[in-house]
């Protein structure tokens, strides 16, 4: 019987480990994190709950799992965070920065980043490839379950392999996410948003997600989970059997002093016309500026975004990207004016839109290249396909 998830999280709970498994056989190394964000808790109790029934399972594991805390302070207190966002403080310059702190100096969500950093380099050092990583959300606003990933093609494959939306190029639009930072590194590395902040489906369909992903990983043999199909079919009722891809085309920012409250009623995935009244920021009213699709409206006190929206995107698009990644095309891209690599590393390129202007962000995404601005005359654009570890997951079963 599932524990309600406003009961407290008790003090025996606040280690770093919420649960790990070693297979006999060869295999995958899976590491699931839940609660990240502090008022965030499904995540934390699926996981609790399947590595319980995991422990007394007789099912044959390959490989290894692994359940990590995220924001052990701020899942106390029931706070998305105590200081700062954890999940946006994974860049390398400020991991870099953190690093040459004192400790004293440190604030609550410093401190966590090191001692899960710490956490990963030994498990990326003592633990066999392939490595996955799967960082379980919830958001404050009714929606599907979905995936977000930052836009490489193995990502994209393991993602498909479950019956939810998936969404594109968020890592656009924030600065250090967790994901981010393992895939940088070259590793399968995908979020789940299971459902609405304490909602029991929000638990049910993160389990769900987690003995799918144990399959699909090749962890498990899919005959040695029994409720597979219920599993599987549970998520896709969830999701409304919808598994199109969609690309974030905006994100409305906050800042700290902003005075912000989303009207009431939206949710995830629902279409808006142009003219929709969507919220109420500094005493002025936010209206849509065309039609289009509402995406994680914001219904809590803290948090830096008060809406993104977003876009499907077709299919013929994906099909073309496919290719263009694979044959290497953005290798010509140094060669047209105003466009230079940033360093020797090949990974990302330098864009000069004082001359390269009429290149559109559609033309670089379709070759796996996502922008950060520089300054207004220059943006970098960083590859995830160069730093992709292909040749780790070439022999998985979803590849």
């Amino acid at each position: 019987m599932l524990r309600s998830l406003e009961e407290p999280i008790s003090i025996s709970q606040t280690t770093r480990y919420i649960g790990s498994l070693e297979g006999q056989e060869k295999g995958p190394t899976l590491i699931f994190f839940g609660g990240i964000h502090g008022n965030e808790p499904a995540g934390v109790k699926a996981l609790e709950q399947v590595f319980s029934q995991l422990q007394h399972s007789k099912a044959a594991i390959k490989g290894s799992i692994f359940g990590i805390r995220g924001n052990v302070p701020a899942l106390l207190q029931k706070k998305r965070f105590i200081d700062q966002d954890l999940n946006r403080l994974w860049s390398s310059v400020r991991i870099a920065v953190i690093e040459k702190k004192d400790r004293s100096d440190l604030n609550a969500e410093e401190i966590e980043l090191l001692e899960i950093k710490q956490t990963l380099t030994v498990l990326l050092k003592v633990k066999s490839p392939p490595f996955y990583f799967i960082d379980f959300h919830t958001t404050s606003s009714r929606t599907l379950p979905f995936i977000t990933i930052n836009d490489a093609l193995i990502n994209r494959k393991f993602s498909q392999c479950f019956p939810v939306p998936i969404i594109l190029g968020i890592e656009e639009y924030l600065e250090g996410p967790l994901l981010s930072r393992m895939n940088q590194l070259g590793y399968v590395s995908l979020g789940f948003e299971s459902g609405q902040h304490n909602e029991h489906d929000a638990v049910q369909n993160t389990i769900a997600f987690f003995w799918l992903a144990l399959v699909f990983a090749g962890v498990l043999d899919k005959i040695t989970v029994p409720d597979f199909e219920f599993y599987y079919n549970e998520l896709q009722k969830s999701a409304a059997g919808n598994n199109s891809f969609y690309e974030v085309v905006h994100r409305h920012e906050l800042k700290n002093t902003d005075d912000f409250r989303m009207l009431n009623g939206f949710k995830s995935f629902q279409k808006i016309s142009e003219g929709t009244f969507l919220a109420i920021q500094n005493k002025e009213k936010i209206h849509a500026e065309e039609a289009t699709i509402l995406f994680m409206p914001l219904y809590q006190k803290q948090g830096a975004e008060g809406f993104f929206l977003i876009r499907k995107t077709p299919k013929w698009a994906l099909r073309l990207s496919e290719w263009l990644r694979k044959s290497k095309s953005d290798g010509l891209l140094t060669f047209l004016p105003g466009i230079s690599w940033q360093n020797d590393k090949r990974e990302s390129i330098m864009v000069n839109l004082s001359i390269a202007r009429f290149f559109t962000k559609s033309f670089f995404h379709l070759l796996g290249y996502r922008n950060r601005q520089v300054d207004e005359n220059h943006l970098v654009m960083h590859n995830r396909e160069r730093a992709a570890k292909n040749e780790m997951y070439r022999n998985e079963p979803w590849y």
